[in-house]
């Protein structure tokens, strides 16, 4: 039975339950992180890089797969119903794991473990894409999802260190035991940012495996979402094999040691943080356009110069400016993609958009690395970024089409109701 709601104006943000969500996802991130780390560092010690594959592909493929039916599940039963209880599934498997794992030095464990919780953060992804538009609207949005890009940015440069010195004192099952912790902390956030959230109405007659498809069909119906998608997936797809494969291979090649890797790396994440941070406070003011457009177009010649930068100080510093885009342009990007997005199908919606990150990574890195052996490391990485250069072109496109229908001035939020 509904109870009454609070009526709030479409500009306000509830900034309390934003900071339970941002506040919980740096803890169960900096836990994930960590114990990606120490479950690869393990398999290496356990088989090789066999046995690494493998963890991956238990880790990532279930994952890509759960997103679709994740997104129809969030529409179906709702956000609160949905992240509770993947939440709390995943605590008891990182918990199990960690007595198994103290127990018994072997790779299965780990595998296993990978695999369910590839499938519980499938399901639980489109679930938590869901829920910064309910907190936050308008313009405001864009700031609330460049303090969650935070998170994301700073996760693993405190979560890689972190695992690895873990395993460096402990063992995998002491990085378990923290990941399962960090989940519990997710968990009590969880239970404060969907209070009085109520299950959806049942649509009759409508299957969750007809839902399942309700991504693909937005992107079909609406050329907003249609060419937001494209952007997103031109540019994780031209970025995936540079900054995982190519990185490494062009450092090699020119003989700069592989310290220069992490110098790299780390000034593509202070950049992209320092950014996010100055658009969680000022991104309402900075036209989408700019943060989309301009950025995207930014990024694009970023790519292509740095596969042409001749020394490690001009490519670190390239590295920075692209980074700076970086945390600009993705909070942009799902903003849009949100605020485009029918409320009542905004599951299905964030699942695709998900899988044009996700899902592109491992295509990425198995396109480019075969191409790259036939024209070399440094020109693949030119044609990467002359893809990426398609992301601002259907970011025009998608700006040149009507979003959804304008919201009412006074906008209710999810009511309480038995989880």
């Amino acid at each position: 039975m509904e109870s009454p709601v609070e009526a709030t104006a479409p500009e306000r943000v509830q900034w309390g339950r934003v900071g339970s969500l941002v506040g919980g996802q740096a803890a169960v991130q900096l836990g994930s992180f960590a114990l990606l780390i120490a479950m690869n560092w393990t398999a290496v010690q356990l088989g090789g890089t066999r046995a690494v594959t493998v963890l991956m592909l238990a880790a990532t493929v279930p994952r890509a797969l759960m997103l679709i039916f994740g997104g129809a599940v969030a529409d179906t039963l709702g956000p609160r119903f949905v992240l509770l209880r993947t939440t709390a599934a995943r605590v008891a498997l990182l918990a199990v794991g960690a007595v198994l794992t103290a127990t018994a030095q072997q790779l299965w464990p780990l595998v296993v473990i990978a695999l369910v919780e590839g499938v519980l953060l499938g399901l639980a992804g489109p679930a938590s894409g869901v829920l910064l538009p309910l907190f936050a609207r308008g313009e405001q949005l864009a700031r609330a999802n460049s303090l969650y890009a935070m998170v994301l940015r700073v996760a693993p440069i405190l979560g890689a260190p972190a695992g690895a010195f873990l395993i460096t004192v402990g063992e995998l099952w002491v990085a378990l035991l923290i990941g399962a912790v960090t989940g519990v902390i997710w968990f009590g956030c969880l239970l404060h940012v969907t209070h009085g959230f109520v299950r959806p109405q049942p649509e009759p007659g409508v299957s969750l495996v007809k839902r399942s498809g309700d991504g693909f069909r937005l992107l079909a119906r609406h050329p907003r979402l249609r060419w937001m998608f494209v952007a997103a997936l031109c540019l994780d797809m031209a970025f995936s094999w540079p900054a995982e494969v190519a990185l490494p291979l062009l450092v090699s090649e020119r003989g700069w040691g592989v310290s220069a890797v992490g110098v790299v790396l780390a000034a593509f994440s202070v950049g992209a943080l320092g950014s996010s941070a100055v658009g969680a406070a000022l991104a309402h003011r900075i036209p989408m356009f700019v943060r989309l457009v301009v950025t995207g177009a930014g990024l694009a010649a970023g790519i292509l110069v740095m596969a042409l930068m001749p020394s490690v100080v001009s490519l670190t510093a390239v590295a920075a400016a692209v980074g700076l885009l970086s945390g600009l342009n993705g909070p942009a990007i799902v903003t849009l993609y949100q605020q485009s997005a029918p409320e009542d199908r905004m599951g299905a919606a964030m699942s695709t958009l998900s899988l044009s990150g996700i899902g592109t990574a491992p295509v990425s890195i198995a396109v480019f690395s075969s191409l790259s052996l036939v024209l070399g490391v440094q020109t693949t990485w030119l044609v990467c970024g002359a893809i990426a250069f398609v992301s601002p072109v259907a970011a025009v496109l998608a700006l040149r089409h009507p979003a959804r229908t304008e919201e009412p001035a006074v906008t209710e939020l999810p009511v309480a109701a038995a989880a």
